[in-house]
């Protein structure tokens, strides 16, 4: 592996990594106010759909963005209205997100695309900017390292806002004081259900935008299975990272990392004489090793719990 592989290889990883992240900080803005949302696989796969429907037909990248936004604010919008106002388990609303957003994906693809599955492609010219594009020379190692869609560098400046907002600001002590202790909360004038409510629409939203990239970037189209499991991905980082932004993407970078690799070592230019399913379950296969020998992550003290005012 020479100098270019190595910068194609972390360059990969950045790229496979950052739906992970946008959708990791999604799933933290709604764990840490105590609102557990195991529906970001499906958050992510409607926001996927809406954005290349919507960037096929229109033409522009930012209408797909807008619509990923509209599609996820719509289903973190029902996870709060099923746990937050009608005290559902939290559970299983995200199992019914899980179930619901993949059908609705797939129901008005058909009706848009003429029974097909499929969206149209995305042309090339209508996908996220590349940021470093051409200030480097083509094949060069910086040139190859550092020229990525702007998603990339968006999901870190949006983990260090995430990160600013819940440690920094008032709203982010709201955050973290309803995920720990909502009555004590209360009793502050802190409006519990107005901030889980806040948390439950941002973390729809971020979980479609983390689908939405991968339509932009590494994919140019809408199909069933274009998630395939990174909505738990990213929700095991969260696990593995303890709630933190930092730690989070820390650890989508090495499920990141894993997947690039197993694209990698696929090349036929290594002469690996390994099959490519088996390289493509390392992901998943690390996932499982890593909640294993993670250790203790605690959640907030309210995580899952229903919050009723009306009784002590």
């Amino acid at each position: 592996m020479n100098d270019l592989d190595i910068a194609l290889l972390i360059s990969s990883t950045l790229t496979y990594a950052s739906p992970l992240i946008i959708a990791g900080m999604g799933s933290i803005m709604s764990e840490i106010s105590g609102v557990v949302n195991i529906g970001i696989e499906g958050q992510m796969t409607v926001g996927a759909f809406a954005c290349a429907a919507a960037a096929s037909i229109f033409a522009n990248p930012w209408a797909g963005l807008l619509a990923a936004i509209i599609a996820g604010a719509f289903f973190g919008l029902l996870h709060g209205l099923a746990c937050i106002t009608f005290k559902a388990d939290q559970t299983i609303s995200g199992i019914a997100i899980n179930l619901l957003a993949p059908g609705v994906a797939v129901y008005f693809c058909k009706a848009l695309f003429d029974g097909s599955t499929q969206t149209q492609p995305v042309a090339l010219t209508d996908k996220l900017p590349l940021v470093m594009n051409g200030i480097f020379k083509e094949e060069s190692f910086m040139g190859i390292l550092l020229k990525n869609y702007v998603n990339v560098y968006a999901c870190l400046v949006l983990a260090l806002v995430i990160w600013f907002l819940l440690y920094k600001t008032r709203l982010g002590l709201r955050v973290l004081a309803v995920g720990e202790h909502p009555r004590a909360a209360a009793t502050l004038g802190v409006n519990v259900f107005r901030v889980r409510y806040f948390t439950s629409i941002l973390s729809g939203i971020l979980a479609a935008l983390g689908g939405a990239v991968i339509t932009l970037s590494t994919v140019s189209y809408y199909f069933p299975s274009i998630i395939s499991g990174q909505g738990f991905i990213a929700i095991a980082a969260v696990i593995f990272g303890k709630f933190r932004p930092g730690p989070t993407v820390l650890a989508c970078l090495l499920f990141g990392f894993c997947k690039s690799l197993a694209l990698t070592l696929g090349n036929p230019k290594f002469g690996l004489v390994v099959s490519v399913h088996l390289l493509s379950m390392i992901p998943y296969v690390l996932t499982l090793v890593v909640l294993m020998f993670v250790g203790k992550s605690y959640a907030p003290a309210a995580s899952g719990k229903i919050y009723d005012p009306t009784h002590n």
